[in-house]
């Protein structure tokens, strides 16, 4: 019976501590904060963004056909 009195009260603090406690509340804020800074990070250097990646990937595919080719 001491067991049972035992484990009853055991769950009942952490039953309690799960609903009183808030980190993860404030961990999910801060992720969708981030989020959000990022896409509005994104949208506003859209174009610098995409002349980027269409730089690195012109490069990438002019240095995969030299090395097929084997010219310089």
């Amino acid at each position: 019976m001491m067991n049972l009195m035992f484990a009853l009260q055991l769950m009942k603090g952490k039953v309690r501590s799960f609903f009183t406690k808030e980190d993860g509340a404030v961990d999910i804020v801060a992720i969708v904060v981030l989020i959000g800074i990022a896409v509005a990070l994104a949208v506003i250097f859209r174009t610098q963004i995409q002349g980027l990646i269409e730089r690195l990937l012109g490069t990438v595919e002019d240095q995969a056909t030299n090395a097929v080719t084997g010219g310089n």
